[in-house]
């Protein structure tokens, strides 16, 4: 098979000599935001640590683990949103490496599981609609639940995966057309996330940036997938920017737990 056609390729748009994917909860934001709305208004965090054990021991895929989560939580939509948005708080480097990635022609592409109206909304609530709107995000999405008039009543949603994966969003799919770009066309790619919804896109780029203490960790280590860790999007900033001006190469800066 050929590789995807570079103007097919909306990170490309700007011609970048490097693209930033990202997960969303619990990477960009310091809490998961689908965590939340299951331990607080589902059914709890126990039952849910249970089914996030099963999935990372491969015993059941994300996407059944993830959709019992989901349909745990009854909240009207709308009041999902605003719940979150109360709750959920940005990680404390990312607003800083926005900048510097829009100011450094570097695309920022959030690669989720999660649903995008949840995703937006509270991207404009951290940084403003117009920057919010600046970044591609490439996610599942909500609509009613049959039987429902709509989202924003009890029970009247529920999650629609963007794909048939046993992610429910293979991320690999959104990354590899980039990664299989000839060589003169393909920038270098880096990739953040924190968890089992990362595993797909682990293998997929240049540098791989797991979150400390999460169980992306874990699984890095057990397939010897190269990465490095981080606490905060400071840690990313920092090695990103010694890497787009030539100081390391991506080779060196994968160093594992840090």
């Amino acid at each position: 098979m050929g590789s995807t056609p570079a103007a097919a390729l909306p990170a490309l748009q700007t011609k970048p000599k490097f693209i930033f994917f990202t997960d969303f909860d619990g990477t960009i934001t310091q809490q998961d935001s689908n965590d939340f709305m299951t331990d607080n208004l589902g059914f709890g965090a126990e039952k849910r640590k249970l089914a996030n054990a099963g999935v990372l021991t491969g015993k059941r895929d994300f996407r059944d683990s993830f959709t019992e989560m989901l349909d745990s939580v009854t909240t009207p939509f709308d009041k999902c949103i605003e719940t979150l948005i109360q709750n959920i708080t940005l990680d404390q480097g990312f607003k800083e490496f926005f900048a510097w990635a829009r100011e450094n022609n570097v695309p920022i592409v959030v690669l989720s599981g999660g649903m995008e109206p949840i995703i937006r909304a509270l991207l404009a609530h951290f940084l403003g609609e117009e920057e919010a709107g600046s970044m591609q995000i490439v996610s599942s999405n909500v609509a009613v639940r049959p039987g429902k008039k709509s989202i924003d009543e009890e029970g009247g949603w529920m999650i629609v995966y963007h794909d048939d994966s046993g992610f429910g969003h293979d991320k690999s799919l959104e990354i590899r057309p980039y990664a299989n770009l000839p060589e003169g066309e393909r920038p270098v790619l880096f990739y953040a996330g924190d968890g089992v919804s990362d595993l797909s896109a682990a293998k997929e780029t240049d540098l791989l940036f797991a979150k400390a203490g999460r169980d992306l960790v874990t699984y890095c280590e057990n397939e010897n997938v190269p990465f490095q860790t981080f606490h905060s999007f400071y840690d990313i900033l920092d090695t990103v920017k010694a890497i787009v001006s030539g100081e390391i190469n991506v080779k060196d800066a994968a160093i594992g737990r840090k």
